[in-house]
């Protein structure tokens, strides 16, 4: 069966939104990925040299006690790419360390840092922007100042000083350190190609993947559309496919279960036809046989055999009442309408019915128990399983026509056998016994 990607009602399937789902979120994560790595590339550069100046600075106050500290201030240097200049308060170079050389010259200018630093408690940090043309005049904070928009457009440079002083051993210390936030044009071309071919490969790695996402999600739902519409078509031996998702195993289960029940209905729309005629053919063969003997015995014609065909007709009329109450048993409205009774009377009743009517046949119906038995229950229905019981004894008690009813009474509870005298149930075959009609 094929699915469209639309159908008459305008609506779209499972499949195609998934798929465009999919393409659309991919969309949006390649556009993020362009926007961070070209608009933010630099400030995020920026933030990343910051910190690692400021990382560095904490790691050479950490150590400033240590012997091998010459060491410290070389691996600081090379391991983040910076300029490390260490001065006592007078301006003397203590320790010097670059990974590149310096573009300011501190030590001519550490009046101009020392001072700015005392300034501001002893930490200064200054973003200063060079041009390739010679150095300006005007002193150190002219230059450091000036900015880029006063001056004709070149290639400029940025880099960012950081000053702090400590007291090591009651002497004062200055440590200057110098990052070089290297221009990030050529950088952000290279990943804008590297993007391009990234973005290439992602298109069409994003088509694939949408389009098995889209097949995995739709595909148990298509089967199980499939299997929905057999069951509308009465088919109650479908099975639902589980599928590979929570929900849909969860949704297959329900609908088994549906299809399940909806079985059982039929069957009991089956079953109750069953019951209807095998309940009316006995009150009907009675009435009739009654009857016709009424008409070819003159000495037959009697108020018992009219009791008789009374007594069924009524039977029947309880049979047809009962067919409207099965309808309510199914739709669970239906209550037992209880009541204390004699059973051994009832029984009694139902015996000498059958007997008299069975007699002419040859059959012989008895009977047997020892005490009178008053129950609570539905004397009506109570009633009718008995009839059926006595019915089917006859039909099976074989040759010597004789059923025996026994009426069995102890510690509060009681007991009913129907008794035959016919060959019974095979062994093979008694676990069926309780398939309706079997």
């Amino acid at each position: 069966m094929k699915h469209k990607k639309r159908d008459r009602g305008g609506t779209v399937s499972i499949r195609w939104k998934v798929f465009i789902s999919f393409l659309i979120f991919a969309a949006l994560l390649l556009a993020l990925l362009w926007f961070l790595q070209t608009v933010y590339l630099y400030r995020f550069y920026k933030q990343v040299r910051k910190g690692e100046l400021k990382s560095a600075v904490s790691r050479l106050v950490a150590g400033s006690g240590e012997e091998e500290y010459e060491q410290i201030v070389e691996a600081v240097a090379r391991g983040s790419d910076l300029s490390v200049l260490v001065f006592d308060g007078e301006g003397q170079s203590l320790y010097r360390a670059e990974s590149t050389p310096a573009r300011i010259r501190y030590a001519a200018e550490f009046r101009f840092w020392y001072e700015r630093a005392k300034e501001n408690g002893g930490e200064y940090r200054k973003e200063i922007r060079i041009e390739d043309s010679p150095p300006m005049q005007g002193g150190p904070e002219r230059h450091l100042v000036q900015s880029v928009m006063d001056r004709p457009r070149q290639r400029m440079e940025e880099i960012v000083a950081w000053v702090k002083i400590v007291s090591v051993s009651g002497e004062e210390r200055v440590y200057i350190l110098e990052a070089v936030l290297t221009p990030v044009d050529a950088t952000v071309h290279t990943l804008q190609i590297q993007l391009l071919c990234v973005s290439a490969v992602m298109v069409v790695l994003s088509f694939g993947m949408a389009w098995l996402l889209a097949r995995g999600i739709s595909m148990p739902v298509i089967r199980v559309n499939q299997s929905a519409k057999e069951l509308a078509k009465a088919n109650y031996r479908v099975v639902f496919d589980s599928g590979g998702y929570k929900e849909i195993a969860e949704l297959s289960a329900t609908l088994n279960y549906a299809a399940s029940e909806l079985g059982k209905t039929e069957r009991f729309q089956r079953e109750l036809l069953a019951n209807v005629s095998h309940d009316l053919r006995t009150p009907l063969t009675m009435i009739i046989a009654c009857g016709e003997m009424m008409r070819d015995l003159p000495g037959e014609n009697t108020t018992e055999n009219l009791q008789v065909i009374i007594d069924e007709a009524n039977r029947l009329s309880l049979l047809v009442n009962d067919m409207l109450d099965l309808s309510r048993l199914y739709a669970g409205v239906l209550t037992l309408s209880k009541t204390e009774f004699c059973l051994t009377d009832s029984i009694n009743q139902t015996v000498e019915r059958l007997a008299r009517l069975l007699k002419v046949q040859g059959y012989q119906i008895v009977f047997q128990y020892k005490e009178e038995v008053a129950v609570c229950a539905d004397q009506e229905k109570l009633c009718q399983v008995i009839y059926n019981l006595i019915g089917n004894a006859v039909n099976y008690t074989g040759e010597e026509k004789k059923v025996t009813v026994r009426q069995l009474y102890s510690a509060g509870r009681v007991r009913i056998e129907v008794l035959d005298t016919g060959e019974g149930i095979a062994k093979e075959e008694l676990p069926y016994i309780w398939e309706r009609y079997y």
